[in-house]
Order: structure tokens, then sequence, then C-alpha cells
């Protein structure tokens, strides 16, 4: 038998276990009736998590000094149904960084202010799996706290769940999703084109640039290149030479140096783009 310490709403409890210490507690109706002190079974409940790490708890707890207990219970049960839906367990700082960011969002649209993503776009594209679960738990999140969430908001959410899927920071994230939006800017100001962003090429495009960062950070690199690298310089020399401009921006910004042959893979992608404008035209 455990102790409620919290009720957080009538399907989520905070409990005190002899092992772990404070846990969460989730399962339809399980916190009806109960009040501090009282006894609870385990197995009551559907799912429990516990935070781990003495970092996360400090923070859990402080979360709930300034985020309404019934806001964290919503927040709980989206997360285990990300967790039911992607069939994993998720890093345990989704907890308290998607709480705090949503908590403050919501307090935002109340507000009047209006939520602005930019990159919007490029990060459905890099991430559709995250995307489209998002777009899905952001409705049910936004019938449960009574408030219609805005378009932008589920890339931010999206990309708090890659993160904690992948346990990335999720900085690296954030900055790795502006960095392919300011990659995209380069290419049509060199190319002196304006890219159909519903074009199939644009998504291949995006995904490269993103896995790209990825293989670039982690040094995940085995390719050679260099025979066909030498084919492409001669055929495409635009592309070839905006692919290094690109390169360089990269190795700029990640501070890793970026293999030759990543100069193959986006002169491909870059001259397919030309090649469709073309057919258009």
């Amino acid at each position: 038998m455990l102790a409620v310490t919290k009720i957080l709403n009538n399907n989520v409890v905070i409990a005190h276990h002899p092992d772990y210490g404070e846990v969460v507690l989730i399962g339809k109706g399980l916190g009806f009736g109960k009040k501090p002190g009282d006894e609870i079974a385990g197995l009551e409940a559907e799912k429990f998590f516990v935070l781990k790490d003495k970092n996360e708890q400090e923070q859990h707890k402080s979360l709930l000094e300034y985020v309404d207990e019934q806001f964290v219970g919503v927040m709980n049960e989206f997360i285990d149904k990300l967790e039911t839906r992607f069939g994993a367990n998720l890093n345990e700082h989704i907890h308290i960084g998607l709480t705090d960011h949503l908590h403050f969002a919501v307090k935002r649209i109340e507000n009047g202010q209006g939520i602005h993503n930019p990159f919007l776009q490029e990060t459905e594209l890099a991430y559709p799996q995250e995307f489209a679960v998002a777009t899905e738990l952001t409705e049910w999140f936004g019938n449960q706290v009574g408030i219609r969430i805005p378009p932008g908001e589920i890339g931010f959410i999206t990309l708090h769940i890659h993160s904690a899927l992948t346990n990335r920071d999720l900085g690296d994230i954030n900055r790795h999703t502006q960095m392919v939006s300011e990659l995209v800017g380069m290419i049509e100001e060199n190319l002196k084109m304006t890219i159909d962003r519903r074009d199939m090429n644009y998504l291949r495009l995006v995904r490269h640039l993103h896995h790209a960062i990825e293989r670039i950070q982690f040094e995940n690199y085995v390719d050679n290149q260099d025979a066909l690298k030498a084919v492409l310089q001669k055929e495409y020399p635009v592309c070839y030479n905006l692919a290094w401009k690109l390169m360089k921006v990269m190795q700029r910004r990640l501070k890793r140096s970026v293999p030759d042959a990543e100069a193959v893979y986006l002169t491909l992608h870059l001259q397919r783009i030309v090649d469709n404008v073309r057919e258009i035209e």
C-alpha cells in the first residue's frame, strides 16, 4: 500500500512509495474521493512513474509551486498517452520541460498573445511521426484545458517529444531546426529562386539537412565519395559550390569538421530542386 500525498485530479495522484519515494500514479478515477494520507494500492493504477534523477525531482517540486495541480495532472495524462503511442519510455525531463512550456503557452493564449513559429513546416518535415502525434494530442490537451491551441504550438510540442524520444538536448534540436531554415534561405538566395514547399524534393532536402547535422555532430560519417565528387563538380558547378558554402556554415555552427562526402549528397539534392524548377518553367 502507498500513502497519498497529493491529488492532482480524479485520474492522477502523487503518492509515497517505500522504495522509490515520490511516485505519480495514473488511472481512471484513481483519485476520486481520496485525500492526503489515505492509503492506495499501487495495483489500482494503470501506470506509475518515478523521477529517478535528484535534479528532476527538485525541479518537479518547484513546478508544483507555480503550476496548478489540475494542470499537472492533465500533463501527466498527456505524457502517458505519448508513451503509449510510441511504445517507449520517454526521457523523464519531459515531465518538467513540456509541462512548464505548455503552462506558459496557455497563459500567453489566455492573455491574447499570439504564438508564432517560423519553423513549423521544417519541424513537420523533419519529424513527421512526432508531429502527427503532437497534432492529435494537442487537440485532446486543448479540450482538457478549455482553450484552442494554435497550430504553431504543435511544432514546439513536436520538438519536446523528439527530444524525449531520442534523449537529445532540446536546445540542440531547436538550434538545428533554426539552422536548417537558415540554410534553406541561403539556397534560395544563391539560386535566386523560391523553393516550392510542397515539392517532394524540398521534403527530401530538409530531412537530409537534419540527418546531416546529426551525423556531423556525432561524427557518424563513414562514406567516401571522391569519384562521384569529381563528376558532380564538373557537371553541376553551381550546386556543387553552393553545397560547400552550406557545409562551411554547418562546420562553423557545429564546431565539427564536415566530411567531403557531404558535398556529393547536398549537390544531388540541390540539383534535383533546380531541375524541377526548370521543368515547371
